[in-house]
């Protein structure tokens, strides 16, 4: 992870200062606020802002009762109810804000949870850095053979090297090409005085999708839970799981009762269709169910199994 030495100063200042508040604060998460943590090779993830905790969820669905008025005991018992019965509009009073940092192909995954607001660094204005995402060796597989959009096995010793290098040329390349184009060097300085540069707007396509991105992703704790239930799940792409992990850990310090029953409920559940359950009830009750009998389709077939096994 590289932190330019602008933010390394503006986390220092933010971290520097205290005010008192008469809204409720969460000390787990105060201890890391403004912090990154270091993902991938070179992005982040930091919290920048927060409000609400796991009373303000409670509080929300009771309406009439005050903070503090029940035990700890049946505050978990209603978020739990919460979550079982999908209950979204009591989450929705809490929020976080989050600065991240991550490859634009990451980015381009991610953006596609509309129920947040982003506002990304803009290549029109700015210079992208010379930071690109290269996978570590045990992330070189090739294409699933069952899944489209997944990997399957580790590719050899030999082709993952190659493959490696490639990764790395052409990221050097394509922004030595972008720095080129825009007659700028890493500190901003003109190559050649001769000449103007092209216009930043342009310059920025020929960039990898490897290319580091910044943004500020600010969103609900309801859709912060359907970001991570996708994005934290074993089969999600790895490069943002780790991102999803990162913050469902956060979410583990802000938010204790909530992140429990999510586990329990959500991330760590199963959801059957109708002709699933039927299939299930009929295995229980002993009778011999297989693919042909089951009135599923293969692929449906295989993931009630693979559910099932835990996988």
């Amino acid at each position: 992870m590289s932190i330019s030495d602008a933010l390394e100063r503006e986390i220092g200042e933010a971290r520097a200062q205290s005010a008192s508040t008469l809204r409720p604060t969460v000390p787990a998460l105060e201890e890391i606020l403004f912090q990154p943590i270091p993902l991938l090779d070179h992005g982040f993830l930091r919290v920048i802002d927060y409000m609400g905790d796991d009373a303000a969820v409670v509080q929300a669905a009771r309406v009439s009762y005050g903070r503090g008025t029940r035990k700890v005991s049946e505050d978990r018992g209603l978020i739990h109810y919460l979550m079982r019965h999908w209950h979204s509009t009591p989450f929705e009073m809490a929020t976080i804000k989050f600065h991240v940092k991550l490859p634009i192909f990451v980015a381009r995954q991610w953006i596609r949870h509309r129920t947040a607001s982003v506002n990304e660094v803009s290549a029109r204005y700015s210079v992208l850095d010379r930071e690109f995402y290269v996978p570590a060796p045990d992330q070189l597989k090739a294409q699933s053979s069952i899944n489209r959009q997944g990997r399957g096995e580790a590719l050899g010793a030999d082709e993952a090297r190659q493959v490696m290098e490639l990764l790395r040329a052409d990221g050097e390349r394509a922004h030595a090409d972008y720095a080129w184009m825009l007659n700028e060097d890493d500190d901003g300085q003109r190559l050649d005085a001769a000449r103007d540069g092209l216009a930043r707007e342009l310059a920025r396509i020929n960039l990898t999708l490897a290319t580091y991105t910044q943004w500020y992703w600010k969103t609900d704790l309801h859709n912060l839970m359907s970001f991570l239930r996708l994005r934290a799940d074993s089969h999600a792409q790895h490069e943002i799981r780790v991102y999803a992990e990162a913050m469902s850990a956060v979410m583990a310090r802000w938010v204790p009762l909530t992140h429990e029953a999510f586990l329990e409920h959500r991330l760590g559940a199963a959801t059957f269709s109708a002709s699933a359950l039927k299939a299930l009830r009929r295995m229980v009750d002993g009778e011999r169910v297989d693919e042909a009998t089951s009135g599923l389709g293969a692929r449906e077939w295989r993931e009630m199994q693979a559910a099932l096994r835990g996988e």
